[in-house]
């Protein structure tokens, strides 16, 4: 694909699309600015560049329709106090309101506009807005690889019209992360699946036998393969119709000499509730009606003496339900083993990035993806539409 750089963007308008899908709370502020902090570099070489930028985003699921509380206001005015420069906003991101701004803008001048999903034509990839959107630019450049996964207007869609199209500084670094750490590692390459479902991560499961040294898998995802193997783990979260799934990737994780690791304990509790009775024990002694909601601490330390000797590491889903302190503890002691590993070490984004941050590692690994459905998309060995569409 085509980098920005590669494209004379000077004194040109250049439409970003950007991934300002940003947490708020009650009384609609910012609660984590990460996402608008990750295209500064962007936004700054296109204004040394002297061009004119429009910067287009959704935010939330308004379902096609105006919804203050997904506006995208307060994105901007964060952004202009992050750069310390103006930002205008449009109240929409088609019409001739729209239009009329963008043609007013002076170069080096920064325009966003209002929520693309206000428009349920963004979503369902129509071509004519596909159009009104390409038409306000010179360029059109995708910086958003959390949502480069979607067929959809802004993503798919544009390219087919715009003049040129290319890649951004931080879709480029998505995809070279992926690549330097699944496709083309230094090994060994240690893969940590986990999270709830293995339905969610079937595809990436399979697909990253091909590549890996070592497989671990923790989350509740684990207790699906443990019934599998014959434990049985009572009143614990797991898949039944995927129970034959399970047996035949870890037989063929055995077959190809992958390391294939599951649990070997714990922490049970009497209720999914921070407040329960808690156990550590070993995966074949759940009492009666409890469930698995954490891997144990020989387990922990199990996995994390697996990832010393690694030389590119993925981490994709918390060990146990991390957002209760009770059972943090795996998800903890993995992520510390990642932070103070040598090894090139990738977290897949998502719930995975947050609980780099709730453990205090998400500094002190090589890479945290922005978009964990993206990078899942990519785990599965499908390539992703919003970089095919820059082709």
């Amino acid at each position: 694909m085509k980098s920005v750089r590669d494209i004379d963007v000077t004194s040109k308008t250049v439409f970003v699309r950007v991934d300002y899908n940003v947490p708020v709370d009650k009384d609609l502020n910012i609660t984590d600015d990460n996402r608008i902090k990750a295209t500064l570099d962007l936004i700054s070489y296109l204004l040394e560049q002297n061009a004119r930028i429009i910067l287009a985003s959704h935010m939330g699921r308004p379902n096609g329709k105006k919804d203050p509380k997904f506006s995208l206001v307060k994105v901007a005015q964060r952004l202009s106090q992050l750069l310390d420069k103006p930002v205008l906003f449009a109240d929409d991101c088609i019409g001739e309101k729209v239009s009329k701004m963008v043609n007013q803008l002076d170069n080096g001048q920064i325009l966003m506009l209002e929520n693309l999903r206000f428009h349920h034509e963004e979503k369902e990839n129509n071509e004519e807005f596909s159009k009104k959107l390409a038409n306000l630019c010179d360029v059109y450049v995708n910086n958003a690889f959390a949502v480069s996964h979607r067929d959809q207007a802004s993503v798919t869609g544009i390219p087919k019209f715009a003049r040129q199209s290319a890649a951004g500084f931080l879709l480029e670094k998505e995809v070279q992360s992926y690549y330097d750490s699944v496709e083309n590692p230094q090994r060994p390459l240690v893969a940590i699946i986990g999270g709830a479902k293995v339905s969610g991560k079937l595809a990436a499961l399979e697909n990253m036998l091909k590549f890996v040294d070592k497989l671990i898998i923790g989350g509740a995802m684990a207790n699906t393969f443990l019934k599998s193997q014959g434990f049985d783990t009572k009143g614990s979260m797991i898949e039944e119709d995927l129970l034959q799934t399970a047996v035949g990737i870890v037989k063929k994780a055995k077959d190809i000499g992958v390391d294939f690791l599951l649990p070997q304990d714990l922490i049970c509790a009497d209720k999914f509730d921070k407040d329960a009775r808690i156990k550590e024990v070993l995966v074949d002694q759940i009492p009666d009606q409890w469930m698995a909601l954490d891997i144990g601490p020989k387990t922990a330390l199990r996995y994390a003496k697996a990832v010393q000797d690694a030389k590119t590491i993925v981490w994709n889903g918390p060990m146990g339900v991390f957002e209760m302190e009770k059972f943090l503890s795996g998800t903890q002691t993995i992520a510390d083993a990642i932070a103070n590993s040598s090894a090139f070490s990738v977290v897949g984004g998502g719930d995975t990035g947050l609980a780099a941050k709730k453990c205090n590692v998400a500094d002190k690994v090589s890479y945290v993806s922005t978009g964990g459905g993206a990078f899942l998309h990519l785990m599965e060995g499908k390539k992703l539409p919003g970089v095919v569409a820059l082709k």
